[in-house]
């Protein structure tokens, strides 16, 4: 049965829906945060608990395996093994000494991303706050985790503001978004790209790994497609990288530059996103972004290259050549891990 709305036309419908949708995804993000970070305060006040209590040694064994089994009876469910026992106990001498900014970003972690955090830094704060902040940020389960830090993204993360002019071409609820779905620096070292590689090549090995790439650009993007055509006025044109964002409600289009960035990028981003708008943008969807991937950029350039331009632009650069040694070096640490996992799980 059809349900009829009056007075509203399907524009503003569809701004209502997906509204709609934006609240209970948030509420659904909220309740998953809400679950991990009370489990995490039970876990954070047993350890507190077994370290004040000072179990170490045989003893410590001993106290531990019998709490154990006697919590299990009651709390069936909560993870209570010998093992979880004592990782809730290195949880609190961890990060007890931290400071606020650190315990509350790892607050609202599932327990294994904790874990594995703590496994792999055993001192660096800067490293597990930037990988606890990209989790939340971008939903990764404990294997996009995993891939993650494989990456060594916490290396080459740029911490500043991405150049752009979203400010002047977009509204500003959706150009605060913007800012934060798009970085400033992008690491595309899993490509494996060990020396130069052209343009067309740098292309090719992103869309054969475009799930590694989605991985990077965050949640809510959907690849479209490669050197996707556009067609108008008859002339025809090839955007490098298409995809959609869902929370934006736009088309994004990628341009990749294997050197620097240089002012006429812009203007042919200009032209690809008006083409966009024309021929490809739907009803109720917001104008398309464009974002131009370059070895490097120069701010200042950027800013002169973007005064005026009513299209929303962003110049991001990227992390791509791996030196050997860097490559040896992270599976060596694998190497070892794996080892020191299948002797603790041995035993």
């Amino acid at each position: 049965m059809a349900i009829e709305v009056s007075h509203i036309n399907e524009s503003e419908y569809n701004e209502i829906l997906q509204q709609a949708v934006a609240v209970f995804d948030s509420a659904r993000v909220t309740a998953a945060k809400s679950f991990s970070t009370i489990s995490n305060m039970a876990y954070w006040s047993m350890g507190k608990l077994l370290n004040e209590r000072k179990l170490e040694g045989k003893y410590g064994d001993g106290v531990v395996n019998r709490l154990s089994v006697d919590l299990k009876q009651h709390f069936p469910n909560m993870g209570t093994s010998p093992r979880n026992l004592w990782d809730m106990k290195r949880f609190y001498e961890r990060f007890c000494r931290s400071d606020e900014k650190l315990r509350q970003a790892v607050a609202v972690l599932p327990w294994g991303h904790i874990l594995r955090l703590m496994s792999k830094f055993d001192k660096d704060d800067d490293a597990i706050l930037y990988y606890a902040t990209e989790a939340v940020a971008k939903g990764w389960n404990r294997d996009l985790l995993l891939n993650a830090i494989k990456m060594q993204m916490h290396l080459t993360h740029q911490p500043t503001a991405l150049s752009n002019n979203f400010a002047t071409a977009l509204p500003s609820s959706q150009a605060m978004y913007a800012n934060e779905v798009f970085r400033s620096g992008y690491n595309l070292g899993f490509l494996g790209v060990t020396e130069p590689v052209a343009e067309l090549e740098l292309e090719r090995r992103l869309v054969e790994k475009v799930k590694l790439f989605l991985l990077e650009l965050g949640k809510g993007f959907t690849f479209m497609g490669d050197q996707y055509t556009i067609e108008y006025n008859g002339k025809e044109s090839r955007i490098d990288m298409l995809f959609y964002h869902r929370g934006l409600r736009c088309l994004v289009a990628f341009e990749l530059k294997i050197g620097k960035f240089l002012p006429e990028y812009a203007g042919k981003m200009n032209y690809y996103l008006s083409v966009l708008d024309r021929t490809e943008r739907q009803e109720g969807e917001n104008p398309s972004i464009g974002i131009i991937l370059c070895a490097e950029k120069d701010n200042v350039d950027v800013e002169l290259a973007l005064e005026g331009v009513t299209k929303p632009i962003g110049v991001a650069d990227y992390h791509l050549l791996i030196p050997k040694a860097e490559l040896q070096k992270v599976v060596a640490d694998e190497i070892a891990l794996y080892e020191k996992e299948r002797i603790t799980e041995g035993n």
